[in-house]
């Protein structure tokens, strides 16, 4: 069998160095060998063995024991001692063939041993299985640095998790991801990492895993927030797959999706935010409303709606301009966000010059005391405004309504309430603050059949 038949195909020809100090021994193992078409080289002693070793690099050394000088056990013991020759196969030759000697040359690091006298065919299948051997080793061997490359160059974090959730390895992007250095997350456990429901979430899956490997379970991708060394939470896509060798392992690709996550965040931000006032638009505000709606529905809690105008702001934009009108919105919706102080408050700007305010379990006279406070406040930025019939300065006329909302009842009819009553404002001379009570058209209702 050729090298070629070896699996040796595109690389060199197999190169076996001889070693014997009886010429006739050397010459007809390096007749056999350069017949069965292997690269040979040839020395008579130790000392010469290592310096060719060095040099060349053989797939195989043929090194007898028996030898002046040096014998073949030293030579192979400072082969295997040289980090340049120490992966050589090495096989032994020897007329020594008891059992101390056998094992000591495989103690030393031998891949075999062959007894003298030589049986030259024997010797050729020796050969050429440790030839073979050699080759497979050093596939699988660049296929596992090929891997290691990929895995360590790869963008996404890799982790492997045993059973118990123990991490066993990470790769270079994953510590780099969570701020550790190289290897220090492994032996620690997944719960180091993730919230404790989350974490137990996992367990669970590799425990069902390891008790029935043949069937499928799947995970798949999850967004998951990861503890950062330094405290802080980093927004991940974790995947998940398993895979079962000697015990059940769990791969798991780790995408950091931070970024993609803020740059989300911002542009849900900027749907629900007016461009030129920075405070809430109507669509945040409407969805806003009908979540404290139903809230207040479970609560029985009153909820308070305020609807402000500004006093004659057409006159002020066709005297002023639209750049000043600009800024003196600006100026009015920071007023107002002020005092949406809780959670359950919303300022917006519903269009034009008209902004709402929603204050959720606020009954009606702590809905006015708010009002007349909003009004009072943008009374006293004293902008001036010159065309204005009602003072020197920029007023608003504001109308509230609170209502026990229920399900017979709709945002509408809150809306509808709060609008008139700040027109009610408006006629009686602006720059103030008028109350109604949308009332509950449930009770309505019932009120009503009994009267029939």
């Amino acid at each position: 069998m050729t090298p070629k038949d070896l699996g040796m195909t595109g690389r060199r020809d197999a190169a076996v160095l001889i070693v014997d100090d009886a010429p006739e021994n050397l010459a007809a193992l390096r007749k056999l060998m350069v017949e069965q078409g292997y690269q040979t080289f040839v020395a008579t002693s130790g000392e010469r063995a290592l310096k060719i070793a060095r040099r060349v690099h053989p797939d195989l050394v043929l090194l007898d024991v028996m030898m002046q000088g040096m014998d073949g056990f030293e030579t192979c013991r400072q082969l295997k001692a040289n980090a340049s020759t120490a992966r050589i196969p090495v096989i032994f030759m020897s007329a020594r063939t008891g059992t101390d000697d056998v094992v000591a040359g495989f103690d030393l690091g031998a891949v075999d041993y062959i007894a003298k006298p030589l049986r030259m065919a024997e010797v050729s299948a020796r050969v050429r299985t440790q030839l073979q051997i050699r080759v497979n080793v050093e596939s699988q061997e660049e296929q596992a640095e090929r891997l290691r490359t990929i895995v360590n160059n790869m963008a996404e974090g890799l982790l492997i998790i045993e059973a118990d959730g123990r991490i066993q390895f990470t790769n270079p992007a994953c510590d780099k991801y969570l701020g550790y250095r190289e290897n220090a997350l492994a032996g620690s456990h997944i719960s180091d990492l993730l919230n404790p429901l989350v974490a137990q979430e996992y367990l669970d899956y590799f425990s069902r895993y390891a008790d029935a490997p043949d069937v499928a379970h799947h995970h798949g991708t999850r967004e998951v927030i990861i503890r950062h060394r330094n405290g802080s939470s980093v927004c991940m896509d974790l995947t998940l797959t398993p895979m079962y060798l000697r015990q059940p392992l769990f791969i798991g690709l780790l995408h950091d999706i931070t970024h993609h996550k803020q740059s989300e965040d911002a542009l849900q931000r900027a749907a629900m935010v007016d461009p030129l006032t920075k405070i809430a638009n109507r669509r945040h505000f409407d969805s806003f409303l009908e979540k404290e709606w139903q809230r207040s529905m479970r609560s029985g809690q009153p909820l308070s709606l305020v609807v402000l105008d500004v006093d004659h702001f057409k006159l002020y934009n066709d005297t002023l301009g639209h750049p000043a009108g600009d800024a003196c919105l600006q100026q009015v919706a920071q007023a107002i966000a002020s005092h949406a102080m809780r959670t359950t408050d919303l300022a917006a700007r519903y269009g034009g010059e008209e902004f709402v305010l929603l204050f959720a379990e606020t009954p009606a006279d702590a809905a006015r005391t708010l009002a007349e406070a909003i009004r009072a406040h943008i009374e006293a930025l004293q902008i001036p405004h010159p065309r204005s019939t009602t003072s020197a300065w920029l007023t608003v006329s504001i109308g509230v309504a609170t209502i026990l909302p229920h399900q017979l009842d709709n945002t509408e009819s809150l809306f509808v309430a709060a609008d008139r009553a700040m027109y009610v404002a408006k006629e009686n001379g602006r720059n103030q603050v008028r109350c109604t009570s949308t009332g509950n058209a449930a009770l309505d209702a019932v009120k009503a059949l009994m009267v029939r």
